[in-house]
């Protein structure tokens, strides 16, 4: 962690499902001010607003080249499509869930575009997004005349505490081939930048603190609510008596963030006029069906729980009329009459009016979700002391999730920054600064190594039984590393021994598996997977069994791996490939 203290700057890259940004700080700015963090305004073009974020989009042009990002991206996709010159662009939105939805992350994983008609390789479409951020932050910083060498730079990027490792390690991947070095790049979880960040705030600076509330107390338990754009992410924080925070609850969640809603709204137009209807109008019109997504977003945002009626929000009327009788040779008004909303939703001139109840219908599963979540880690006794909740992320500024919150936990007090949507992003860049700060983490699964042992006739399942030169040996053994929900200390080092069952061998690979069982036994249970497969390369071999010790770091926000021969002392070159 020494060398991370030398950069000059902390540069950290929030790359949201529906939102992204970078904030960034000097070492020297930190030392004296923790909290003097910048990060850029981006102008949302023709909305004649200024944003701390641009939208989690990109565009290219025929032959997969860069062309735009953000709101740049948005409003030339728009130019486009009122130009009818849209057809050999590539236009990816809120493409970050990919990561967390699909379970088999490859290097050759594909992505379709907003027309669903195209598909690039994921790796590129990421790569090129983080690209921009980065190089938006060096010309940010040469305008300014910030005179800092590339490598000088510490990069952080945010990832969800509950992804996997190999999610984790593709972003790290396309950060890297996005021109970030290796050792100046470290990943942040989520929630534990949000909980930094809310360490150096004053009370003054949260919404519903009691008098005489700290973050800083030693022995102060808190439940962190992240609910981002896609994901809800949810764990316990203790503060520790050197200042620095402990995790007390393995983060748990699932994607029960703002767009959740979102699709659940189209769902509900797909009831209404047909689920051909609304594939028609995002391929015969998809700036309409852009205008409408946008619409309902920019409602969902300002719902209030004293809103006792109707929601009204505009509709891209013509459009909708032109899809409904193309496939069903009826009127926008007569589908809505014969729909089952037929007394709650109404169509008025370019506009619907939604009945209050429907509308927050629409939030209730995501509600729930993020209620149950916080409710199954409640169910540790341990934690019955958490008073406070912590919520941030951009959905914690909804008022039905606030409200929500609780009545379902109205002995607890609700606690929001400021700034609850930045608060992982700057939280992230005071991460770069002091990586120690978190000092301990619950382990969220079972780490293993396929190992195999002498064989026992009343021990072990026959299927594993295996001969290797001569000898009887159970194969398949789940050789535990760490174990699911095990308090781990940041950067401990669990070592394992291996020889090599060959003679002559120049290679060994070991195979690390993950499980969701606190002891599994074997590595083809089921609900236990393989994970990586390093790879220990000899620069010599020999005809004796040869002994290797492997050291695996644990308890950071990436799993490391070192490697010594033990006869010769020496290191040898070991590399975690997770693809």
């Amino acid at each position: 962690m020494e060398d991370l203290r030398k950069h000059l700057m902390v540069a950290a890259l929030d790359f949201g499902t529906t939102y992204s940004g970078y904030s960034f700080s000097i070492r020297g700015d930190w030392e004296d001010n923790p909290l003097k963090i910048s990060n850029p305004i981006w102008m949302a073009g023709s909305r004649q607003f200024v944003s701390e974020k641009t939208p989690t989009c990109l565009l290219l042009d025929s032959n997969r080249e860069f062309v735009a990002f953000g709101y740049d991206a948005e409003n030339m996709w728009i130019d486009l499509l009122l130009d009818k010159e849209h057809e050999e662009y590539y236009y990816f939105e809120r493409f970050k869930m990919n990561l967390h939805n699909n379970k088999n992350i490859t290097s050759g994983m594909m992505l379709e575009d907003i027309t669903g008609t195209k598909r690039l390789p994921a790796f590129h479409v990421f790569k090129l997004s983080i690209q921009y951020l980065v190089n938006h932050l060096l010309d940010l910083l040469n305008k300014r005349g910030n005179l800092v060498k590339y490598d000088e730079v510490q990069y952080v990027l945010t990832v969800p505490a509950i992804w996997t490792d190999r999610a984790k390690r593709f972003m790290r991947s396309c950060a890297e081939a996005a021109g970030i070095p290796t050792n100046n790049l470290i990943l942040a979880l989520e929630p534990e930048a949000a909980s930094i960040f809310c360490q150096f705030l004053s009370t003054e600076k949260f919404k519903g603190s009691e008098p005489g509330f700290t973050m800083t107390a030693k022995g102060t338990k808190f439940m962190v609510v992240d609910l981002g754009g896609g994901t809800a992410d949810i764990t316990v924080h203790e503060k520790a008596a050197n200042g620095h925070l402990k995790e007390k609850h393995r983060a748990i969640g699932n994607d029960c963030g703002g767009t959740s809603i979102d699709k659940r709204f189209l769902k509900l137009f797909e009831e209404i006029v047909g689920k051909t209807t609304m594939d028609s109008l995002k391929k015969e019109s998809p700036l309409a069906y852009i205008d409408l997504v946008r619409e309902f977003e920019s409602v969902k945002r300002t719902i209030k729980t004293e809103t006792k009626t109707k929601v009204t929000m505009a509709i891209p009327v013509v459009a909708l009329e032109t899809a409904c009788q193309k496939v069903h040779n009826k009127n926008l008004q007569s589908l809505f009459a014969a729909s089952s909303y037929s007394t709650e939703i109404k169509v008025a001139q370019d506009k619907i009016r939604i009945n209050v109840e429907v509308f927050n219908k629409m939030f209730l599963p995501s509600v729930d979700s993020v209620i149950s979540l916080m409710r199954e880690i409640f169910r540790n006794k341990s934690l019955k002391d958490v008073t406070h909740l912590l919520m941030v992320g951009g959905f914690s500024d909804c008022q039905l999730m606030q409200d929500a919150v609780r009545k379902a936990f109205p002995e607890k007090r609700i606690i929001i920054p400021e700034e609850a949507g930045l608060s992982v992003l700057k939280g992230a860049v005071l991460f770069g600064h002091d990586p120690e700060y978190i000092q301990s983490r619950i382990m969220r699964c079972s780490y293993g190594v396929k190992t195999n042992v002498p064989w026992h006739e009343q021990k072990y399942d026959r299927k594993h039984y295996a001969v290797m030169e001569g000898e009887e040996r159970c194969d398949n053994i789940f050789s535990l590393i760490v174990a699911k929900d095990e308090s781990v200390e940041a950067g401990m080092l669990v070592k394992k021994s291996f020889f090599t069952p060959y003679k002559h061998q120049n290679k060994m690979d070991i195979m690390v598996y993950v499980s969701e069982e606190t002891t599994p036994g074997y590595v083809d249970d089921d609900r236990c997977s393989l994970l990586c497969e390093p790879t220990i390369t000899f620069s010599d071999t020999c005809e004796d069994r040869r002994w290797v010790d492997v050291e695996f770091i644990l308890g950071n926000t990436e799993i490391g791996l070192n490697a010594h021969d033990r006869k010769s002392g020496k290191a040898i070159s070991a590399k975690i490939n997770l693809f």
